[in-house]
C-alpha cells in the first residue's frame, strides 16, 4: 500500500490591500483638504486682485493689497515686537483684547445658562422674564458702556460688563428653548426612577440640552468680540480696538486693514472653538 502524502499548500502571498487601503484613504483625505482650502484660497485670490485693480495707484481712500503690503510689512512680518506702553504688535493687542473676552464672556456663560434653565424649566419665570429679556438683548453694545463707566468708574470692569451683557442674551435664549424641548419619555423616565433634582440636572436635562446651550455660545462668543473691539475704541489702552482707533488718527489706513484681518480671523478661531467643544461635549450632536 503506496504512502499518501498530503500536499502542503505554500503560504499565501502577503495581501496587498492593506496598502491599498492605506492609499485610498490618504487619497480621499488629501481630496477632502484640497476641497477645503482651495475653493476658499482661490476666491480671495480673485477678490484681492479686484481689490488691487479697484484701487489703483491712488493714495487716498483704502489702499490697494500692494500697497498695505509696503506701507505695513513690519506690522505684517513682526506682530510680536514690543517697545513698551501702548507701541506693541497686534499678537499683544488681540491677547489682550482675547483676555478680556475669556472674562466677560467665561462669566455670561455660566449666569446665562442658569438663567435659560430657569425660565425654561419653570412657567412663572419665563412670563416674568423672558419678555424683558426680549427687550434688553436689542440694545446695541456701545450703549451699555456709558451705563457701565458710570456704575464702575474704571475702563477694565467696564469693558467687562459689556461683553457679559452683550453675550448673555442668546445663551439665556438657546438654554431655555432647549431645556422646553427635552423630549417627554426623559421626563417620564426621570419621575419613574426618582431622580432627584440634581440627578435630573447632569442626567436628563444637561445632555438633552448641549446641543442648544453651544449654539447660545457660538452666537454669545461672536458677540463677545464684536462688543470688546468697539468697546475699546472709546476706553483705549492696549487692545485691538484701541489699536484701530489709534491707528486712524493716526492716518495709518494699511495698518488699519491689517488689524481687520486680525481680527476677522481670530473671531473665526473663537467660533471654530466653541464649535469643536460643542461637538466633543454633545458627541457630534451640537448645531454646525
Amino acid at each position: 500500500m503506496g504512502e499518501v502524502k498530503a500536499a502542503v499548500a505554500p503560504p499565501p502571498p502577503p495581501a496587498a490591500e492593506p496598502r491599498a487601503s492605506r492609499l485610498s484613504e490618504l487619497r480621499r483625505r488629501a481630496g477632502a483638504t484640497a476641497a477645503a482650502v482651495i475653493p476658499p484660497a482661490v476666491t480671495l485670490l480673485v477678490l484681492l486682485g479686484i481689490w488691487q485693480v479697484m484701487a489703483g495707484d491712488s493714495y487716498t481712500g483704502v489702499p490697494s493689497p500692494l500697497h498695505i503690503w509696503a506701507e505695513s510689512k513690519d506690522l505684517i512680518t513682526d506682530p510680536f515686537f514690543d517697545r513698551g506702553g501702548v507701541d506693541k504688535g497686534l499678537f499683544w493687542h488681540v491677547l489682550t483684547s482675547l483676555s478680556r473676552v475669556g472674562v466677560g464672556f467665561s462669566l455670561s456663560a455660566v449666569c446665562g445658562v442658569m438663567l435659560g434653565v430657569l425660565i425654561g424649566a419653570n412657567r412663572w419665570a419665563h412670563r416674568g422674564l423672558d419678555p424683558i429679556f426680549q427687550v434688553l438683548r436689542t440694545v446695541p453694545p456701545l450703549a451699555w458702556l456709558p451705563i457701565s463707566l458710570a456704575a464702575f468708574q474704571q475702563a477694565q470692569p467696564s469693558a467687562l460688563f459689556v461683553i457679559f451683557i452683550t453675550s448673555i442674551w442668546p445663551i439665556i435664549i438657546n438654554t431655555a428653548v432647549g431645556v422646553r424641548n427635552i423630549p417627554a419619555d426623559y421626563v417620564n423616565v426621570a419621575k419613574v426612577l426618582r431622580l432627584s433634582p440634581v440627578e435630573y440636572f447632569f442626567k436628563i436635562l444637561l445632555p438633552a440640552t448641549t446641543p442648544y446651550i453651544f449654539t447660545g455660545l457660538r452666537i454669545g462668543i461672536g458677540m463677545s468680540w464684536l462688543a470688546i473691539v468697539a468697546s475699546e475704541m472709546l476706553l483705549g489702552g492696549v487692545g485691538v480696538g484701541f489699536f484701530i482707533w489709534d491707528q486712524y488718527n493716526s492716518g495709518r489706513i494699511s495698518d488699519i486693514v491689517v488689524a481687520l484681518a486680525w481680527v476677522g480671523l481670530t473671531g473665526f478661531f473663537l467660533d471654530r472653538l466653541v464649535a469643536l467643544l460643542g461637538h466633543v461635549v454633545s458627541r457630534g450632536n451640537a448645531a454646525s
